[in-house]
């Protein structure tokens, strides 16, 4: 490989995730850490650990001359950003570049186009790919509300510089639209820098289905299936599947050729996902957004598919054909994620920090745990409060519900509060066996749910999950 000594920028999970790839193609490590990660697992795994900044992010991850500097400092010639931090950052693609150093992703040019949310709608419908009825740029409220008009209520609101919820508000009132429309584009300015809004037609049982698509330089695109996300909370990810359950055949192949579709229209490099709204009712499909990145939930496809996409990443940045096309992608079996964080479910998934006084993940062979926690580790209060990724492989979806199930029963955490009881309450429900999931079911059903059976000292194991596989 023409790669030979990566700098990765990031923390936790995903960056000793990407250390462990790098170490299994040979490449020497750099870790970027801040001064609050100075001993943390993936600095006593990489081969050496540069201190980038303070605790605070903004002093430290958030730093692409920091990060850059960092590089060149210790004879890296390629940087990995993970998920999160700087991982779609157009200015630190753009600064590599000029230092003459690999990003391991998708250009700066490719970043900055999916990055804004309406030049991405617009590309999207160039490409042929389903999209909701909505607008371009909303120029103030009084636009706002005439294009509500014509879009149909109710609406979403969104931000034009970003996702993750933030910027976004559901509007079912035109009245009410005004003044919602002040607090998104403050929102949107807070979090993103830039109070641009746009606006969609809101479905409002709508599934969540991503295509997994890897890239290279040659030409080739690729998708690794689908993932199911559709169990959030206020629009992040709790549970995630692959493949996603319950498709149509010909709706499912419709979703992935969408998603192979945009990202060849583009040129794409490395790994990304395009993700859709699925509308179960309809039976159709729209355009959301493109994270021009690895997902944390990539775990999953990988079970399926056999395929390391993070060394895939690496092969790509370093200048190598993908090595396999469409045909060669075979998918197996089922998987699911559950995403273990340091929160209090109960209290609003409140952040809970601390020592962890016992941490001992599950251990079996369809069972995987990616996590960079350890007795005694201290969950830093500066950070995302994610913990572990435990991940379960089935031969079929039941098998891996009553695997997953088993493994969160046997997951132990002492210390900090963490998501775990609710994991098993939300896997273990009869929507989610059933498929009949949507980005609502959490806040709307499975959390009051699981608050009243914890309020009436009841177990999350009231509902146990008694599949083809025999249950729990």
């Amino acid at each position: 490989m023409s790669v030979s000594r990566v700098l990765v920028a990031n923390r936790g999970e995903i960056a000793l995730r990407v250390l462990r790839a790098c170490q299994e193609l040979g490449l020497s490590t750099v870790l970027a850490a801040s001064e609050a990660d100075l001993d943390s697992l993936p600095a006593r795994v990489a081969d050496r650990t540069v201190c980038i900044g303070p605790a605070r992010s903004s002093e430290s991850y958030l730093r692409p001359e920091a990060i850059v500097t960092a590089a060149l400092g210790t004879g890296a010639d390629a940087v990995h950003p993970g998920y999160g931090f700087l991982a779609e950052s157009p200015t630190l693609a753009e600064a590599c570049a000029e230092a003459g150093l690999t990003l391991v992703g998708p250009t700066a040019e490719q970043m900055r186009l999916m990055g804004n949310k309406i030049a991405a709608r617009l590309r999207a419908a160039a490409a042929g790919v389903p999209t909701l009825p909505g607008s371009e740029k909303v120029a103030d409220a009084d636009e706002a509300v005439r294009l509500a008009g014509q879009v149909g209520f109710p609406v979403m609101l969104k931000a034009a510089g970003g996702g993750g919820g933030r910027g976004m508000k559901v509007v079912a009132d035109p009245s009410a639209l005004p003044g919602v429309f002040q607090a998104a584009s403050a929102e949107a300015l807070a979090a993103f820098g830039d109070p641009t809004l746009y606006l969609e037609r809101f479905l409002a049982d709508a599934r969540h289905v991503e295509v997994q698509v890897l890239g290279d330089t040659f030409g080739t695109v690729v998708h690794v299936g689908e993932r199911d996300c559709s169990l959030q909370r206020r629009h992040q990810k709790v549970v995630e599947e692959a493949p996603a359950p319950g498709l149509p055949a010909a709706l499912r192949q419709a979703i992935r050729t969408a998603g192979v579709a945009l990202a060849a229209a583009i040129g794409y490099q490395g790994a990304g996902t395009v993700e859709f709204l699925v509308d179960p009712a309809a039976g159709g499909f729209y355009f959301l957004e493109m994270n021009t990145r690895i997902q944390v939930e990539h775990p999953v496809s990988e079970l399926v598919s056999g395929i390391d996409l993070v060394q895939a990443q690496l092969r790509v940045a370093a200048g190598e054909p993908l090595g396999f096309d469409q045909d060669d992608v075979v998918l197996r079996g089922h998987a699911i994620e559950c995403r273990v964080t340091a929160e209090v479910p109960e209290e609003g998934f409140r952040p809970n920090a601390g020592r962890l006084v016992r941490f001992e993940p599950p251990v079996s062979p369809n069972v995987r745990c990616d996590t960079h926690c350890y007795p005694g580790y201290v969950v830093p209060i500066h950070y995302d409060s994610l913990l572990a990724k435990l991940v379960v492989y089935g031969r079929t979806r039941d098998e891996a519900i009553g695997r997953t199930l088993s493994a969160l029963d046997r997951f132990v955490v002492e210390g900090v509060a963490t998501s775990i009881p609710f994991l098993r309450h939300a896997v273990a429900s009869g929507a989610f066996a059933e498929g009949a999931v949507h980005t609502r079911l959490v806040d709307e059903a499975l959390l009051d749910a699981f608050v009243a059976d914890r309020a009436a000292g009841a177990s999350s194991r009231t509902t146990p999950w008694r599949g083809a596989w025999g249950g729990a």
